[in-house]
């Protein structure tokens, strides 16, 4: 393996070829708004990844299928807040804090890290893979010090990926709080079907109402018809009105075994796939959203905890608390699936 670093100074609006091969091109542009994108192509697609904004996976296609969320961003915008530029197909929600915020909790939306400034990124590059990473150090005056270093990796002839991530407390006497779920949009498809290696009965629908969401009429009746069984909840459909937000939460996943996988099937034949293991993520929620501005079906966020906000982690005894120089990484694999 070997590493190239990137600067920021190698990015211009006229795409730039940074590496080459038989099976991968790697390139660079900044986009009008000024942020800038590295993309990894293989013979199936690709995958887009900004390396010093958040190192957010931008945008994601393998056999001309989008992965990514419908959305009224065009490009990705130098953001602070996720809100601002909540476009892409995935990012690194906390990691001091994470999820949606309740009324008591004083952190952002899915917290400090999704739009975090990069010290440094850069590709490694293997026989058969290729990476963009990249180290982000986080430090307050009498606070928190920590580095975080993400890892997208796309191999040889694939149409799934892995996004990784490793966070490591540098503070010599201080233990961090750790939230983390890694947060992808996936493109909904009416009429596709979620499947996952869990029981039936595993996700169930939100009982809380979070301050983003503003009940109508009609969705407070699609909810109860979920919960009645009348409305099928692992089969997309638009028609039911999935806005505001229908989500759902998966518990104690080390409970169901440790290697998990979860799936969107469409009727087009084209399955969407993730997997992880539960030691790292022993919750899960699903994210479907419906409406003029915005298609998402997020099929399963891996987390931490329930993206519920600092505080409801540690009420529920999900907050991690990680000591001085410990460390703590994630793995996740994600794409297109051939296998059945």
């Amino acid at each position: 393996m070997f590493r190239i670093n990137l600067a920021r100074s190698a990015f211009s609006a006229v795409p730039v070829t940074m590496a080459e091969s038989d099976e991968f091109t790697v390139t660079g542009i900044r986009y009008p708004s000024g942020v800038e994108s590295v993309t990894v192509a293989n013979s199936r697609g690709r995958v887009e990844v900004l390396p010093f904004l958040g190192q957010m996976v931008w945008d994601a296609e393998f056999d001309g299928v989008s992965l990514r969320m419908d959305s009224p961003f065009r490009q990705p915008y130098p953001a602070t807040l996720i809100e601002d530029t909540y476009g892409c197909f995935a990012f690194h929600s906390g990691l001091l804090a994470a999820g949606c915020p309740s009324p008591e909790d004083n952190h952002p939306l899915h917290g400090e890290f999704p739009c975090a400034v990069f010290d440094e990124a850069w590709l490694e590059i293997d026989t058969d893979s290729v990476a963009v990473s990249g180290r982000h150090e986080f430090v307050k005056g009498f606070g928190d010090h920590y580095e975080a270093v993400p890892a997208v990796r796309l191999r040889a002839g694939s149409a799934m990926f892995d996004i990784d991530l490793s966070v490591t407390n540098l503070s010599a006497v201080r233990t961090m709080p750790l939230q983390y779920m890694c947060h992808m949009n996936y493109a909904y498809s009416d009429g596709a079907r979620m499947t996952q290696s869990l029981p039936d009965g595993a996700f169930a629908l939100r009982g809380t109402v979070p301050a983003h969401v503003f009940p109508t009429p009609e969705w407070t009746v699609l909810n109860e018809a979920i919960r009645s069984g009348q409305v099928a909840a692992d089969v997309l459909d638009a028609a039911q009105g999935y806005d505001p937000e229908i989500v759902f939460l998966a518990d104690d996943l080390p409970a169901y075994g440790q290697d998990l996988e979860f799936r969107l099937e469409r009727t087009d034949g084209i399955t969407f796939c993730t997997r992880f293991s539960s030691a790292d993520f022993p919750v899960a929620t699903r994210w479907l959203l419906h409406n003029p501005d915005q298609r998402v079906a997020s099929f399963v966020l891996p987390g931490t905890s329930r993206p519920e906000g600092f505080l409801a982690a540690k009420a529920a005894g999900t907050l991690i608390e990680l000591a001085p120089g410990a460390s703590r990484s994630f793995h996740v694999s994600t794409g297109i699936t051939e296998e059945a």
